[in-house]
């Protein structure tokens, strides 16, 4: 069944499709890992560190935070006003093999810095291989040789 052309709901979506900015751009973040340890660099300009909260329940580490509209008097005429304001959210899914009980926040210069370490038995490790050396053993005939 062919679907029906409907122009107005089409240019509402179209506007509303590109109008539409990701919650995450609120929220920046850098991602990398650093030796045992994966490390989040998110940024927070204007963020009250009081208003941040992180935590984890199961594998998914939600990071909040409110950033409040500077408060003018009534008589300003704004002409331009482009830094987000409200409740923003971040989350991020955390693998098996992740030490959930030494995440570590801190807040310095309007980034949040999470560390979020590799749990032991998920980093790499050397593995000693044992050998015993035997004498060469010889079997046959030695005069065929």
């Amino acid at each position: 069944m062919a679907a029906k052309f409907d122009p107005i709901r089409d240019l509402d979506r179209f506007f509303s499709d590109i109008t539409r900015t990701p919650n995450s751009t609120a929220l920046p973040m850098d991602l990398y890992r650093d030796g045992d340890a994966f490390v989040a660099r998110i940024d927070m300009p204007g963020v009250d560190p009081s208003s941040i909260d992180v935590d984890v329940q199961d594998r998914t580490l939600t990071v909040r935070a409110e950033r409040t509209a500077s408060t003018e008097s009534s008589e300003v005429q704004w002409l331009s006003r482009e830094r987000p304001t409200g409740t923003f959210a971040r989350q991020l899914t955390l693998g098996n093999r992740i030490a959930l009980d030494q995440i570590t926040a801190a807040y310095e210069d309007g980034v949040l810095l999470l560390t979020i370490p590799v749990a032991e038995e998920a980093k790499p490790r050397k593995i000693s291989v044992n050998h015993t050396q035997r004498g060469d053993v010889i079997s046959g005939d030695e005069s065929q040789a």
